[in-house]
């Protein structure tokens, strides 16, 4: 399998990613997934890292696919394909409490994944009842959205967090109404021609600029109070956004395409 190498794909996408690496390993990272229940209450929370401020949009790199410009819906769908019910306004869509998540109308598989995203301010509830949404990858691994900005909640399912999974390696978020990042580069799993899962799928996640997770190998698709296992499925599937009843705000969303 040939991939794009990880400073070339990071340098493509013309952002100055922060310094901050944490010192931990990912094979420490699974082992330490089995000391803790999906959504254990006493699961540690990460250290707070100050990301800085909020800059315009990133640059759009030459060979990437624009998901959402600002202008419109037309790339997206709603989950059983009829038309995204999201409102669109001054460069960025909303959530639409009821609507439904939205699903792009092309599939992807391994890819580098860039998206812009703001919490609702000033910030109300708690825990996961505050600023939640999330960005799935082929419909089923999800890196969570969540207003984190000392807020807390279960450290699975904080902002950032491979949902059910594993926390991230900090928490780099930005205030309730600020603008954040996620850049994702996403390796898909792979099944051989029985169904049988041959390499299980990855994921390196910055936050803000900083590192989150470092190649982390996911257990299965992610799940609320569970951790299902692999069952086989296309090569391609959508890129998704979930409604969960609040009016989360999105931009910029673009993705490369990395060699399968």
């Amino acid at each position: 399998m040939k991939t794009t190498p990880m400073l070339g794909v990071l340098a493509a996408t013309a952002l100055e990613f922060s310094a901050v690496t944490p010192q931990i390993q990912p094979h420490a990272r699974a082992a330490e997934l089995q000391k803790w229940a999906v959504h254990d209450e006493s699961r540690p929370m990460p250290p707070v890292v100050d990301p800085g401020p909020a800059g315009p949009p990133a640059p759009v790199p030459a060979d990437a696919i624009v998901l959402f410009d600002g202008r419109d819906l037309s790339g997206w769908t709603n989950a059983k394909g009829g038309a995204a019910a999201w409102q669109v306004r001054s460069g960025y869509m909303e959530a639409v409490k009821g609507s439904g998540a939205i699903k792009t109308t092309r599939v992807f598989g391994d890819c580098q994944l860039h998206v812009e995203w703001a919490s609702p301010a000033p910030g109300v509830g708690s825990g996961q009842d505050r600023g939640n949404s999330g960005v799935f990858l082929m419909n089923m691994y999800e890196v969570q959205v969540l207003d984190s900005y000392k807020s807390k909640t279960y450290a699975d399912g904080m902002a950032a967090a491979i949902y059910g999974q594993f926390p991230p390696l900090v928490n780099a978020s930005r205030g309730p109404g600020e603008w954040q990042t996620y850049d994702i580069v996403f390796h898909a799993p792979r099944f051989d021609g029985r169904g049988a899962l041959a390499t299980p799928a990855r994921m390196t996640v910055f936050h803000n600029g900083i590192l989150v997770h470092d190649n982390e190998t996911l257990t299965g698709p992610t799940a609320h109070k569970a951790r299902p296992p692999y069952k086989p499925h296309a090569d391609r599937l959508p890129i998704s956004l979930q409604d969960h009843a609040h009016p989360v705000r999105f931009r910029n969303i673009w993705i490369r395409e990395l060699q399968q």
